[in-house]
């Protein structure tokens, strides 16, 4: 086959396979759709999530205090930085509010 021959096949094989691509496309997203709409139907609550109480922070770092962190999940980089330069968690607290 000569170059002009092979480069039409090249195109002709890339607009089927576009058409394909987006027929399955088509055909996916509509079954998501209908999968979304039977599992609302079921159970209306298993799709919200818990609501969680905010949480607040208790330890603000001296130097930018806009940064703080409330005591759970991963320690910031501040926090280890403070930790190994000899400070505690305690001198990082956020004083309470009296009542």
């Amino acid at each position: 086959m000569s170059i002009d021959e092979l480069w039409a096949l090249h195109e002709e094989i890339a607009s089927i396979l576009l058409a394909k691509m987006k027929a399955e496309k088509l055909r996916l997203e509509n079954r998501i759709d209908e999968l979304g709409r039977k599992f609302e139907n079921a159970s209306p609550d298993a799709s919200r999530m818990r609501p969680y109480p905010k949480v607040h922070p208790k330890f603000r770092n001296p130097g930018p205090p806009h940064e703080t962190w409330s005591g759970r999940g991963r320690q910031p980089r501040w926090v280890s930085k403070m930790l190994e330069a000899g400070k505690s968690l305690d001198d990082l607290r956020i004083p309470k509010k009296e009542a």
